[in-house]
Order: C-alpha cells, then sequence, then structure tokens
C-alpha cells in the first residue's frame, strides 16, 4: 500500500462521540491507575499499527513534567484531508468522533490493535487537552483540543528541522476531574514498550522522563526469541527455544517456548500487539496442543506408561510467548484483556500440534527432558491432591487454628479484610487493637516455606501455609477461585527490620506464585508501621522514613535528648502497645498501608526468581546493584 492511498476516505464513522466523560468507564476499564495508563497505550497502539504496516520504525514517548504525555512516530500521518461526509479534516473526525478511524474495511490496516476505532477519541474526550501535530507531504499541521472539542481549526504551520519529516505526534494531559490527583508510572509505561519492542523486531520504542531525566530505548532484532531469554534470565533452562512462525486462514501465528528447572509457569499471550492478561482462544489452543503433544510423544517412546499428563503437569516450569494476528479479533471489551474468536482457538491448536511434534522427533534429548520434567510434576501434582483434601475439609478449620485466627464479625466481603501478623506477640497487640467487625488477625510463627524452591505437595504439608490457605478460603494454585475470598483485603503487618522483610517477600512470593489473582485485582498490602514515635507535650507525631523524622523534630523545634520530649524509635510492632498500633497502622483513617500491583509480569517473576530461587550468583548481582537504593537498614 502506498503512502498516498492511506487518506480522508478511509476513515468511516459508525457513532459520534458522546457519554465518555460521563461513563468513562465504560471505555478505559476504570478511571484508576489502570485506566489512566490504558490512555496512554491507546495512543501508542496508533504508532504500533502503523509499525504492523511497515510504515514505522520509531516511536517516542515522554512524560513531561506536569504529566502530560506525548507520542510521536514516524508513520504516514493521519489524513489531513476533508472528509466529505462531515466536511472536517479527517484528523479532526478521528479526534472527535466515536468509532472513526481506518480500521474497520481492512484497506487502510490489514490488522491492527485500535480495532474499535474509539481509542484517540476516547482519550481526547477524557483530557483537559490534547494537541496533535501531523506531518505529511514536507508540511505540518496542528490543532488543539480541551475536553474533546477542538479550540482552533486545523492549522498549517512551518515545518521546523528537527529532522522530523512525516507521522504524528500527539500530546494531551488527562482531565483531573475524571482521574483526580495523579502521576505516570514510568515503569508501567516502560514493561509496555519492552513487549512491543519484543513482539516487533526493529522497532525502536524510546522512553524519556523528564521528572527525573531518564531516559531507556528498547530494540530487540531477535523478536520472541530475546522475549523468552529475558523472562528466562538467570534461570536453568533445559532445552534451547522451541520457536514456531506460521499462518493459516489469514491468521498469522508467533509462538516461543522453553521450559526452565523451576516450577512456575509463565504464558504471556498478545493479540496485533494488544496484551490480553486473561488469555483466550489462542491460549487455549496452545494450552490443549501442549498438553496433547506431549502425551502422545511421551506414550510412543515409552516414557510415560500408566500416566496421563494433564495442563498443569506440562506448564511446570514454562515459559511461553503467543502471538497472533488476524483482521478482525473480537475482544472482550474496550480494553482488550481477552480473544474471543472461536476460530483462533482451532487453527493455533494445528499449528502448534504440527511444529511441535517436528521439534520433539528431531530432538530427542530435549523431549526426554521436558516430558521427564512434566512426569516429575505428575507424580507431584497427586501428592498435591491429597493434601488439597485435607485444606478443604470443613472442619480443617476449626481443627486446625484454635486460638490463632481472630476473624470479623463483618458479613460483606467487600468490607473484611485480614492481618497476616508476625508472631504472637504481634499477633496478641493486633487482635487487642483491631476493629472486630471488620478485621481478621492471622498471626504466622517464623517464616513460612520458601515457594520458590518447592512443589504444590510440599507446600501443603506446612502448617502455616495450610492454615493461610484456610484462612483465605478461596484455594490454591490452579483451584484458586477468586470468588470465594473471604476477605477483600489481605495486608501483611511484619517488623521494619531484616527479618520482617525476609517474611514479606516469602509471603508476596507464596501470592504470586499460587494467588497471583489476588495481586492481579489489588487485593494485597502492605502495612506500613512507623519508626518513630516524637512526642512533645500533649503532641504525638510519627514518622515513617528518617527523613519524615528528621522533618519532624524540625517542625517542632526539638532535638533528641531534648528534656520533656519523648522519643521512641520501634524495633518492632510487640513494642507498640494495642492504642499506637490501631492509630499508626490499622485504623482505615489513620493507618499507611501500601498496595500491591502487578503491572510487570516478567519482572516480577525474574526478581521472586533471583531473591528466592537456587541461583546464589544472581540474587549477589542483585544485591550489588541495589545495595545503594536500601533505606532504613537495620544491623
Amino acid at each position: 500500500m502506498s503512502m498516498e492511498s492511506y487518506s480522508a476516505k478511509d476513515i468511516q464513522v459508525l457513532k459520534d462521540l458522546a457519554a465518555v466523560r460521563k461513563r468513562p468507564a465504560m471505555y478505559i476499564g476504570d478511571t484508576s491507575s489502570r485506566g489512566l495508563h490504558h490512555l496512554v497505550n491507546e495512543v501508542i497502539d496508533n504508532s504500533v499499527d502503523e509499525a504492523l504496516m511497515g510504515f514505522c520504525n520509531t516511536i517516542e514517548l515522554v512524560i513531561h513534567r506536569d504529566n502530560s504525555i506525548t507520542v510521536r512516530d514516524n508513520g504516514r500521518g493521519i489524513p489531513v484531508d476533508m472528509h466529505e461526509e462531515y466536511n472536517l479534516p479527517a484528523v479532526e473526525v478521528v479526534m472527535t468522533k466515536l468509532h472513526a478511524g481506518g480500521k474497520f474495511d481492512n484497506k487502510a490496516y490489514k490488522v491492527s490493535g485500535g480495532l474499535h476505532g474509539v481509542g484517540i477519541s476516547v482519550v481526547n474526550a477524557l483530557s483537559e487537552w490534547l494537541e496533535v501535530e501531523v506531518r505529511r507531504d514536507g508540511k505540518s499541521y496542528y490543532q488543539r483540543y480541551e475536553r474533546g472539542k477542538p479550540t482552533c481549526e486545523l492549522k498549517e504551520l512551518s515545518v521546523e528541522g528537527d529532522g522530523w519529516l512525516r507521522g504524528t505526534r500527539v500530546t494531551f494531559k488527562p482531565d483531573t476531574q475524571i482521574f483526580g490527583a495523579y502521576t505516570f508510572d514510568a515503569t508501567i509505561l516502560g514493561t509496555r514498550l519492552r513487549e512491543l519492542a519484543f513482539l516487533n523486531p526493529g522497532v525502536a520504542l524510546s522512553l524519556r522522563d523528564e521528572r527525573d531525566g531518564k531516559e531507556k530505548l528498547f530494540k530487540y532484532e531477535g523478536g520472541i526469541a530475546s522475549f523468552l531469554d529475558y523472562i528466562n534470565r538467570d534461570k536453568r533452562v533445559l532445552h534451547r527455544a522451541i520457536l514456531i512462525k506460521d499462518e493459516k486462514d489469514d491468521v498469522k501465528v508467533e509462538i516461543g517456548l522453553q521450559y526452565n528447572d523451576g516450577y512456575a509457569e509463565n504464558i504471556f499471550s498478545f493479540v496485533n500487539n494488544v496484551k490480553t492478561v486473561e488469555g483466550g482462544k489462542h491460549v487455549s489452543g496452545f494450552k490443549a496442543a501442549l498438553t496433547r503433544v506431549l502425551n502422545e510423544y511421551g506414550k510412543a517412546q515409552n516414557i510415560l506408561k500408566k500416566v496421563t499428563l494433564d495442563g498443569e503437569d506440562v506448564r511446570e516450569g514454562l515459559a511461553a510467548v503467543i502471538s497472533v494476528k488476524l483482521r478482525e479479533p473480537q475482544f472482550e471489551g474496550q480494553t482488550k484483556t481477552k480473544l474471543g474468536n472461536s476460530e483462533v482457538k482451532g487453527i493455533v491448536e494445528s499449528i502448534v500440534r504440527e511444529h511441535l511434534c517436528d521439534f520433539l522427533n528431531e530432538n530427542p534429548r530435549d523431549a526426554e527432558s521436558i516430558i521427564k520434567k512434566a512426569l516429575e510434576a505428575a507424580h507431584a501434582r497427586e501428592a498435591a491432591r491429597h493434601a488439597r483434601e485435607i485444606v478443604r475439609r470443613k472442619d480443617f478449620l476449626s481443627d486446625s487454628l484454635p486460638g490463632k485466627l481472630a476473624d470479623c464479625s463483618e458479613k460483606d466481603v467487600t468490607k473484611r479484610e485480614i492481618y497476616i501478623v508476625e508472631g504472637d506477640s504481634a499477633g496478641g497487640s493486633a487482635k487487642q487493637a483491631r476493629d472486630k467487625n471488620f478485621q481478621a488477625i492471622l498471626p504466622i510463627r517464623g517464616k513460612i516455606l520458601n515457594v520458590e524452591k518447592a512443589r504444590l505437595d510440599k507446600i501443603l504439608k506446612s502448617n502455616e501455609i495450610r492454615a493461610l490457605v484456610t484462612a483465605l478460603g478461596a484455594g490454591i494454585g490452579d483451584d484458586f477461585e477468586l470468588d470465594k475470598a473471604r476477605y477483600s483485603r489481605i495486608i501483611i503487618m511484619s517488623d521494619a527490620d531484616v527479618d520482617g522483610a525476609h517474611i514479606r517477600t516469602l509471603l508476596l512470593t507464596f501470592f504470586y506464585r499460587y494467588m497471583q489473582e489476588l495481586v492481579r485485582t489489588s487485593r494485597v498490602y502492605i502495612a506500613l508501621p512507623p519508626l518513630y514515635m516524637v512526642k512533645k507535650g500533649k503532641e504525638t507525631r510519627y514518622a515513617f522514613s528518617d527523613e519524615e523524622y528528621a522533618r519532624i523534630l524540625a517542625e517542632l523545634k526539638v532535638k533528641e535528648g531534648d528534656s520533656g520530649v519523648k522519643i521512641q524509635r520501634y524495633k518492632g510492632l510487640g513494642e507498640m502497645n494495642p492504642e499506637q498500633l490501631w492509630e499508626t497502622t490499622m485504623n482505615p483513617r489513620t493507618r499507611c498501608i501500601k498496595r500491591v500491583t502487578l503491572e510487570d509480569a516478567a519482572e516480577a517473576d525474574w526478581i521472586f526468581t533471583v531473591l528466592m530461587g537456587e541461583e546464589v550468583e544472581p540474587r549477589k548481582r542483585f544485591i550489588q546493584t541495589h545495595a545503594k537504593e536500601v533505606m532504613n537498614l537495620d544491623i
């Protein structure tokens, strides 16, 4: 397709922009951090669609000091000629009309992530202001909008000598009337750019954060193979990567998979470069083919005799990237988290089956390693099944937790929360401090089992973990059911010292590996108890960091050792009386708790592998690299 063939006649309008500001969650999922960052993704997706068509190889993202965002590409540029139906420049139609774009008839775009044509107009509607600049045919065009409405006609500007010859630049500032006080997270945006760089080899995606001056460039020539290397870094892999690339019925399928000696499953799936965090038909097809092929091969080679592997067995230690591209993907919802095209399942299953069979037959040593690992997982699964039955028993809670779990009386799960507390001493204080109506307390004794180094059958032999699983009530691993969770907030409360940090990491590893939906849905929190109490006369202040402590001393005009001033340095939760614990760490009105979110699954997986895995050298490198970032080191 030539550049000249992409013009106003390619822009179709299905519906006028309406009600976006009134019901923004219908279009971006929510108005929290996730929805805020989704705005940026919508703009980036348009640039990536140009890269998919071969017209763009550079995409730049800038976070400005005022928390506005700029996305610039060197694609064809949004058309600026007049749209016949609306008698408006095409770029204005795209920016102000819902369901307007060049992605409905498969002429201007054969495949695209920004399928619905609502993305950029919704970003415009939910922004305090938005500016668009288009460079085409040696000319520059500019228009500004405020809350979705143009403030001027499309202007032709002189082209600056900045080397940017063609493409689109969009700068926007999300509206605080919609999102409240907000700030963009460079890590979240960087994660998205990195994934796109893996999926589009040779395309350079850069991130510049003017708030701290940091810049990153993401560019990978190896594509999905590079993605697998990234996922499995610092892990022991069992074989060379299996790479599958094929096309059937206009559906392009690209898959990479590789096993490591760990126990976690990591599958990353994409449709037209859009991350499908809830999977869909492409993932179902992959899983079905993987299970079937490994069983067939194992039985044919007499490795599997009386055992039939299930999906959980064959995915233990698996890292996989699944990327499909098709003309008319059907997503569940505008935020595109799950693919619904039923025909894709059969296509992916057929392609994976053919290519995986070839790999196993051509690489018998690698095949044997994979089958034997799955066989070990199957034996462990059977042992875990018996352990699960114990955990599921109705009388388990009353038999095993006498006096340990102090439950709350509230029946509404959305109002219930549980504190997981380190030690009996702190647990006793927490039980006295809590509001019994909605706060439950579960003390744990010592450090729980490191689940990074154990299979589920061994994990469920741990009394502390079994107590935790039973108290939460939602199951574990593949049996986990979020809607059965007995609490809407799970709050980890441990001492602010090295042992406390280790306990937090062990618990977070457990939640990430075996109850990941709790993390994905933002139900896990970390309590932040104060480090200092400063009391002068009747005024009592708490400091949660050394910096805050210094500021409080300055504000009260006191020094350490002054008469009439009481300063207490808390070494542990047990040093606080119930009133102090309630006021600083448990009272919803005054407490300080930190929500645990999961935006970068690949990075989280790597960190847990490094910190809690078998390999010492990666952990040593990590500590040496991040030593200067440590705060509140307690020696």
